[in-house]
């Protein structure tokens, strides 16, 4: 009877013990949760590269501000200003009465002999042949509209360049976070495992299994410190600043499908037109110019018997058989004008591609996002009973350590979904032109 009484109390003490332990070795359980951060045992110490990218929030810069900032920064600035002085200079010269330089001849003669002295003046002025005015001032308005729609196709990429640095750092960021809170979730583990071993209720193993594991994820979360600087650093590259807007999510357009008003098809298809109008611009040059030459010659002699004449004269002069010399600038342009042609088609489908590719993504990233929430719900759950049992003894830790690590995993899962969601929402406005 004693023995059976000694036993119970022995039970009840080891059940006491055990609790006891799991309320201790298990309180940080919560840390798992998105809104806690958990804290870096003391003990642990962690090396971290000397390297640090910061940037801040800033609540009153936009997603469209920061792309304006951003083109007024980027190198291709100062070649959309010189499609512009382009444009202007074309503008000019259509406007002019004549469609070239005109030329003064002046000239001096003089006979000793007869003591006779002639001067000459001639005027040359090249005309605009037929048509040729209206085809090079709708050359001028062809260059002036595609200075502006090529300036609207860079923005759109360079909106594509801040989108996807924005997003790739949001992710860099949530991993490193997530390494962060697995850092500190082991460094407690470990110091526990510490407590027990030394009790004796653990084996030395143990202790060395969970030593391994702290130094991976101390790994880990210097390999995730380090991408999130390198992607803090591209956006800064991008940018050309430190500033990040605080929200920058956007809102999926009702676009289906790629239409020509995409600014990428309209910048190509301005270059086009510049061609096309260059090409009927040279081809009414014809044979050459027209040009209208008008002279005056003065006689005088210093005979006192002679008379001074002065004699005025007026001319046109014709071009004519010169056209074969002209085909091979036309067959330059023409040449060029294909090549744009081609690269057109080539772009629209890559466009096609893009945006087939963005509607996908975001179709199973939203699936993904709804089985990745119910694993996350599943796994936590699965966590506990998992503690609960290696509490009492029913698992070893290397069964722990699986399960931690699984759970870990489709917590980290769970949130890179969220993000993507938006990531793709972005990605998805950009595959259809539409600037933030």
């Amino acid at each position: 009877m004693v023995c059976s009484c000694v036993i119970k109390k022995n039970a009840i003490s080891v059940i006491v013990r055990s609790s006891l332990f799991f309320l201790i070795c298990f309180s940080w359980t919560p840390l798992l949760a998105d809104s806690i951060m958990p804290a870096v045992d003391a003990d642990a110490k962690i090396t971290v590269v000397d390297h640090l990218d910061s940037v801040m929030a800033d609540s009153k810069l936009t997603l469209s501000k920061l792309v304006d900032i951003t083109m007024e920064k980027y190198p291709d600035s100062s070649w959309l200003t010189a499609l512009e002085e382009e444009a202007a200079a074309l503008s000019e010269r259509s406007k002019s009465w004549t469609s070239g330089a005109a030329q003064v001849a002046l000239g001096y003669q003089s006979m000793s002999t007869f003591k006779l002295n002639y001067g000459t003046a001639n005027l040359q002025v090249p005309l605009w042949n037929l048509g040729q005015r209206d085809a090079q001032h709708q050359l001028a308005n062809q260059a002036e509209n595609s200075a502006q729609l090529q300036a609207s196709g860079v923005k759109l990429r360079v909106a594509g360049l801040v989108r996807e640095a924005l997003w790739n750092m949001a992710l860099a960021k949530i991993r490193y976070e997530q390494a962060q809170a697995e850092l500190g979730v082991y460094a407690h583990l470990l110091s526990t495992i510490k407590r027990r071993v030394e009790a004796g209720d653990l084996p030395r193993a143990d202790d060395l299994l969970a030593q391994t594991e702290l130094l991976q994820k101390r790994s880990n979360y210097t390999l995730a410190e380090a991408e999130l600087m390198h992607a803090r650093k591209r956006y800064m590259s991008i940018t050309q600043q430190a500033l990040v807007p605080s929200i920058y999510e956007e809102k999926l357009v009702d676009l289906k499908e790629i239409s020509q008003a995409h600014p990428i098809l309209q910048s190509i298809n301005s270059q086009i037109d510049v061609k096309q109008a260059e090409l009927k611009a040279h081809q009414a040059i014809g044979s050459g110019q027209t040009n209208v030459i008008a002279g005056i010659l003065s006689d005088e002699g210093y005979d006192a018997r002679s008379n001074k004449a002065e004699f005025f004269n007026v001319g046109v002069s014709i071009p004519f058989g010169g056209s074969a010399h002209l085909q091979p600038q036309i067959a330059a342009i023409n040449v060029q004008l294909n090549k744009l042609i081609a690269e057109r088609d080539l772009l629209y489908r890559s466009l096609e591609q893009a945006h087939h590719e963005a509607e996908h993504n975001l179709e199973v990233n939203k699936v993904e996002l709804d089985n990745a929430n119910e694993q996350r719900a599943v796994s936590e759950q699965l966590l506990s009973m998992t503690q609960l049992a290696f509490s009492v003894g029913e698992i070893g830790l290397m069964d722990l350590l699986k399960i931690q690590s699984r759970t870990q995993q489709a917590i980290l899962t769970a949130k890179e979904r969220a993000v993507m969601i938006q990531r793709d929402r972005a990605f998805y406005n950009q595959a259809v032109g539409v600037m933030p």
